[in-house]
């Protein structure tokens, strides 16, 4: 029997900017301020996901 696996990705549940700096938050405090490699590249993620979440300020027109 063959078995076909979507490629598709499910996006993840959007998080308040709020809930993604509380993360941000706990990896720096886990770290003792001092990221390793693989904390610096969950840092970057978590940091452009806090960024798309951050409410935008209103353009000036």
């Amino acid at each position: 029997m063959l078995h076909i696996m979507s490629t598709t990705v499910e996006p993840a549940a959007e998080r308040s900017a709020d809930e993604v700096n509380e993360e941000i938050r706990a990896l720096w405090h886990r770290s003792g301020g001092t990221l390793n490699g693989e904390q610096r590249e969950e840092y970057q993620r978590l940091v452009l996901e806090w960024s798309a979440a951050a409410p935008q300020p209103a353009q000036a027109a």
